[in-house]
C-alpha cells in the first residue's frame, strides 16, 4: 500500500524546476512560436530587432548630448550599450506576464508547469538581445570604439541580467494573477525606473548628496557590468561584479519561490 507523507513533499522551488526540465520540449516549441509570431508578416523581420535600438539611440543621442552637452567620448556606444540591455530587461519582464496570461486557457485544459511560459519569454528575449549585439558591434567599429577581448566577458553579465529579469517577471506574474492592474502599473514604473537609471546620462552629473540613492538601484550594477567591457574595453570592477551577482541571485530566488509556492492555483485564477 502506498503511503503519502506531506512532510516529505518536494519543495515548490525544486518541484517547479523538475517539471520544467520534463517539459523542455514544450519550452523549445514556445520560444520558436514566439520568434515566428513576432516576425511573421513583418516587412523588416529580424532586421527590426537590430534597427530598433539604433533608432532609439539616434534620437536619444541627438536630444540628450545636444541638450545637456555631456562630455562623454563615444556617447553613442555609451548610450546604446545600456539601452540594449534595458530594452531586454523591460521587454522580457513584461513578456513574462503576458505569456502567463496567454497560457491561461491552456492551463485550464491540461497540466503544464506555469513556469514554462515565463522561461519561454526569457528565451525569446535572449535571442533578441544577441541579435541586438550585431548592430552594437557595427556602430562601435564605425565610431572608433575598439572591439577588445573584454567583449568575450559579455556572457556573464547577460546571464546575470537574465536571472534578474526572470526573478522580477516571476514575482510580478504571480501578482498579476491576483491583481489585473499590475501590468499597467508596471509600465509606469518602468518609465520612471529608466530615467532614474544612468542610461542616457552619466552618474557623475548627479550631485554627491543624491548619488548614494542611485547606487541602491538594483539594475545599476548589472548595467555597469555589461557596459564596461563594451564602452571601456576592460573587465568590470570585482566589487560591481559581486554586487550584480548578489542582486541577480537574490532576485531570482525570491521571484522563483514566490511564483512556485502557489503555482498550482494559477489554473483557477487565470
Amino acid at each position: 500500500m502506498l503511503e503519502y507523507d506531506s512532510r516529505r513533499r518536494t519543495s515548490p522551488l525544486v518541484a517547479e524546476f523538475t517539471e520544467l526540465v520534463r517539459y523542455r520540449h514544450l519550452l523549445v516549441q514556445l520560444v520558436s512560436r514566439n520568434i515566428k509570431t513576432r516576425y511573421k508578416r513583418s516587412l523588416l523581420g529580424i532586421a527590426w530587432t537590430m534597427l530598433h535600438p539604433l533608432l532609439m539611440m539616434a534620437v536619444l543621442a541627438i536630444v540628450f548630448s545636444g541638450l545637456f552637452r555631456f562630455s562623454i567620448d563615444h556617447y553613442a556606444i555609451y548610450l546604446l550599450s545600456a539601452l540594449v540591455l534595458w530594452q531586454f530587461f523591460s521587454q522580457t519582464t513584461s513578456a513574462v506576464m503576458s505569456e502567463l496570461g496567454w497560457g491561461g486557457s491552456l492551463l485550464t485544459q491540461i497540466y503544464v508547469p506555469p513556469a514554462v511560459f515565463a522561461i519561454s519569454a526569457l528565451g525569446t528575449g535572449l535571442i533578441n538581445l544577441l541579435l541586438s549585439l550585431v548592430p552594437l558591434a557595427l556602430i562601435a567599429v564605425a565610431t572608433g570604439v575598439a572591439i577588445t577581448p573584454s567583449w568575450l566577458f559579455l556572457p556573464i553579465p547577460i546571464a546575470l541580467i537574465a536571472m534578474f529579469a526572470l526573478g522580477i517577471g516571476l514575482f510580478l506574474s504571480r501578482l498579476a494573477v491576483f491583481f489585473g492592474d499590475v501590468v499597467q502599473i508596471y509600465q509606469v514604473v518602468l518609465t520612471a525606473w529608466m530615467y532614474l537609471t544612468p542610461i542616457i546620462y552619466p552618474l557623475a552629473i548627479i550631485p554627491d548628496e543624491y548619488r548614494a540613492w542611485f547606487y541602491l538601484n538594483p539594475i545599476y550594477p548589472l548595467l555597469e557590468v555589461f557596459r564596461t567591457p563594451i564602452y571601456a574595453g576592460t573587465l568590470p570592477d570585482l566589487t560591481m561584479l559581486g554586487a550584480a551577482t548578489l542582486v541577480s541571485s537574490v532576485t531570482l530566488l525570491i521571484g522563483w519561490w514566490y511564483f512556485a509556492r502557489n503555482a498550482d492555483e494559477f489554473a483557477y485564477r487565470l
